[in-house]
């Protein structure tokens, strides 16, 4: 890993950052003109379609991928996707989906996964973080889905990587569960909960369906959802 960023050097390192100063400016004067109108619709005011969890991997673009304008989805990204249990570490994450909830009164959570997840990758082989504890603490959250998978697979390793990524996402489903704000507003069905994985090289998206247990292509039928039954529908 050093070598490759020897080989790299300043100037690259200059190029990269030239690289995105002149993306602003290209935003600010070709871009930003032609959307003038929704930015000032958008200065004083936010109303997210929903919430979307995501990997902080560069490859997955959330507005890119459903194609959503700013002001339309309310991201948060975090290496894995990772949404902890309620009261074990109350921080950025669980701060933001009780803001999205109970501020923003956000209908839809999506929690979405990806192929090659470099996150995976280091639930399987923890050795690779001795130098990283602040991720591999982290990553104990997903510690539940590896468990899973070697107890119903046999084994966990780099051939069920794509198994233990979409149970990471239930994990993840199960936990956000957990945060009162949601599941006050999951019981009253005012809330819809969705567990996704993108894949990087086809483009295509898996759903979780709560009801047969098992992720489903979207575009297969009706939507998968991973949404509980509620149980306080208004009369």
């Amino acid at each position: 890993m050093s070598n490759e960023h020897d080989k790299l050097g300043s100037e690259s390192a200059e190029d990269a950052l030239r690289n995105i100063v002149e993306g602003f400016q290209r935003f600010r004067d070709e871009v930003f003109p032609q959307q003038e109108a929704l930015f000032k619709k958008l200065a004083h005011a936010q109303n997210p379609r929903a919430m979307f969890i995501t990997c902080a991997d560069s490859r997955i673009v959330p507005e890119l991928i459903t194609q959503s304008s700013p002001g339309d989805l309310f991201v948060t990204r975090n290496v894995g996707n990772v949404v902890p249990p309620y009261g074990q570490m109350n921080g950025g994450v669980s701060t933001a989906i009780e803001f999205a909830v109970m501020a923003l009164g956000v209908h839809h959570i999506i929690i979405c996964g990806h192929s090659d997840c470099g996150a995976m990758k280091a639930v399987l082989d923890p050795q690779t973080l001795e130098r990283m504890p602040t991720v591999k603490a982290w990553l104990r959250h997903a510690e539940v889905a590896k468990v899973v998978v070697q107890e119903n697979c046999g084994c966990a390793n780099h051939e069920t990587l794509e198994v233990l990524t979409e149970e990471n996402v239930v994990a993840q489903l199960d936990h956000l569960r957990t945060h009162p704000s949601v599941a006050a507003r999951l019981a009253s069905g005012q809330l819809f909960i969705h567990g996704w994985v993108y894949d990087i090289e086809t483009c295509g998206i898996k759903a979780y369906d709560a009801v047969q247990g098992r992720f489903r292509p979207i575009g297969d039928g009706p939507l998968p959802m991973a949404t509980p039954r509620a149980r306080y529908l208004p009369e």
